[in-house]
């Protein structure tokens, strides 16, 4: 009987590590798209940062405006781009959950900027014949609750502004 229940644990846990380690490498890949997105932005590699984008990807900028198509987007930040300084974020923590089917992916993350402090990024990933892309990611400013209040009065007084100008 013994020896039955050691098999039977033994077959168990090798199972579960296996589930593990696929859930761990695709972590791991989603992990390394997010970060070479990042570190393309920091190294101003324009080509490099819009191909982890998907073709029909959106960018949720941290203004009401801010929508973009990638290719609005890109042509919005080109030229912070050619000037050679785009931004910086650093990912200090990050949450990945995948659907059932492991091709579609999400994420939050929290991110250090030197301007703007800590910001959340979030999104979502798909698996594509290249390798995983983003479709959608989210850039928001965090907001202390204790400032909040100050923070949506300031907010209701500013007037809104266009969308900022897409040049060709």
């Amino acid at each position: 009987m013994r020896s039955f229940l050691g098999i039977a644990l033994t077959l168990l846990s090798a199972t579960a590590f296996a589930q593990s380690v696929d859930g761990m490498f695709a972590q791991g890949q989603v992990a390394s798209v997010l970060d070479g997105f990042h570190a393309a932005a920091s190294a101003a590699d324009e080509e490099k940062y819009f191909s982890y984008l998907a073709p029909d990807a959106v960018f949720l900028g941290t203004d009401a405006t801010e929508r973009w198509t990638r290719d609005e987007f890109r042509k919005w930040a080109h030229p912070y781009f050619a000037r050679g300084k785009a931004w910086t974020y650093k990912a200090t923590s990050r949450w990945i959950s995948f659907a059932p089917d492991r091709r579609t992916a999400w994420f939050d993350e929290l991110l250090d900027n030197a301007s703007y402090g800590t910001c959340r990024g979030s999104g979502v990933l798909v698996l594509t014949s290249d390798g995983w892309k983003i479709e959608q990611y989210n850039l928001s400013i965090m907001v202390p609750n204790d400032a909040a209040e100050a923070v949506v009065k300031t907010i209701r007084g500013a007037k809104p502004g266009p969308r900022p100008e897409v040049k060709p």
